[in-house]
């Protein structure tokens, strides 16, 4: 739109199904988003407004919300999805707030998809080859590029907390400051765009893919979650002499209760299983520990004000407005159904038969397609439209023969 169109207030309108447009660019049938395909409203944030420091021209972004042309917001919207759980809590006198800690690989141009991701060359001249993870060092190769993201991040108003470099060759993580579930979820979006671009501009690629390279660690964005009490900012995880409080405990039954059910929300694409599949500090169970890096969910180590509940399934791939949204709402379902968790595992554990997760695409849209704690939490009409949606994606998947089948397969008809 242009600037003047957009200070007019003229407004953008799009059709429904867009909401359910599938990656490849395929729509699920019309019943999925209603028959006659009409249009929703385009309503930008007005705190969610950003002129784009990397672009040449003088050009800005504003997220908007869906909102149907009645007024009411669109269910198929995530966003609006995520508004409408946080307004779930307010009711009861409490408000979520979380962090997101998000993983990337930082790669060369890759012009042929048959061929893997490479990480860029340096300014020494060299590859890394997966020796960096935590050295102060690390990035220096990168550093026009890191640079550059720095200043972008400053100038869209997001702070950071810590940058790092991660276990995977040329993969990074940053941790957002926590804050207000639907403006973490904003910075979320923001940063990933943000990356991409930057990107662009010193001949690289962001990837955040889930798991982009073979026998190297995925990529995570853990969802860090606490509850405060309207009024008094008060951590209902903590009691007044530290303890973990009931709210807590159901909390956390809440999650166990949903995550199974769920877990195509938090792992919405063919390869976030790749990443699932090799469990340690990437969990597919809902187990929960106290600082144990294999479960599901974890209790880090903290002072009782900052107690507080991560969710390590999420990858780099799931949508953040929808993950924190599925997150925050089974742990509201949990408190207000009194759930009890399960007790805590340490160490090394065998996964109850109970508390493991699907462990595919294929059989976490069944799980959720089957679900009436989904359609209770997030209404028929998106969770039908959304697998829909995914098992299209699915499908095209499935169309094709992978490089494996071919080197393996072929030889033993």
């Amino acid at each position: 739109m242009t600037a003047e169109g957009f200070l007019e207030g003229r407004r953008l309108q799009m059709a429904r199904g867009v909401m359910l447009q599938c990656i490849m660019g395929g729509y699920p049938p019309a019943r999925f988003y209603g028959c006659d395909d009409g249009d929703l409203a385009l309503v930008p944030d007005p705190a969610q407004i950003h002129r784009l420091p990397w672009s040449q021209q003088l050009r800005a972004l504003a997220i908007c919300d869906a909102d149907e042309l009645s007024g009411e917001s669109s269910s198929l919207s995530t966003r609006g999805q995520l508004k409408a759980v946080i307004a779930r809590y307010a009711a009861v006198g409490l408000a979520p707030v979380v962090a997101t800690e998000l993983e990337f690989f930082v790669f060369a141009p890759n012009t042929d998809s048959t061929q893997p991701f490479l990480p860029p060359t340096g300014l020494d001249g060299r590859r890394e080859e997966g020796h960096s993870a935590f050295s102060v060092s690390s990035n220096n190769g990168l550093r026009p590029f890191f640079r550059e993201v720095y200043e972008c991040m400053a100038a869209l108003g997001l702070p950071r907390d810590t940058f790092m470099h991660e276990m995977g060759i040329s993969q990074f993580e940053i941790n957002l400051l926590h804050g207000d579930p639907l403006l973490l979820a904003d910075q979320t979006f923001l940063f990933k765009h943000l990356l991409k671009e930057v990107a662009l501009k010193h001949g690289l690629i962001v990837v955040c893919m889930a798991k982009p390279l073979a026998h190297t660690p995925g990529s995570s964005m853990h969802i860090h979650q606490s509850i405060i009490e309207i009024g008094t900012g008060r951590n209902v995880f903590s009691d007044e002499t530290g303890q973990p409080t009931a709210a807590f405990r159901h909390f956390i039954g809440g999650q166990q209760a949903g995550m199974a059910d769920l877990t195509a929300l938090f792992a919405p694409n063919v390869n976030s299983y790749q990443r699932l599949c090799h469990p340690f500090a990437s969990p597919n169970n809902a187990c929960w520990s106290h600082d144990n890096r294999s479960a599901g969910l974890r209790i880090p180590a903290s002072s009782p004000v900052a107690r507080r509940v991560e969710n390590r399934l999420p990858g780099a791939d799931a949508n953040p407005y929808l993950a924190i949204a599925a997150s925050l709402a089974c742990g509201l379902y949990g408190i207000e159904h009194r759930l009890e968790p399960d007790e805590p595992v340490q160490g090394e554990f065998q996964v109850p038969d109970k508390l493991s997760l699907p462990c595919t695409l294929h059989a976490a849209l069944e799980r959720l397609k089957r679900s009436h704690l989904a359609i209770e939490l997030f209404g028929k009409e998106f969770i039908e439209g959304y697998v829909a949606s995914k098992t299209m994606e699915l499908t095209s998947f499935l169309d094709e023969i992978t490089p494996w089948e071919r080197r393996v397969l072929a030889a033993q008809a």
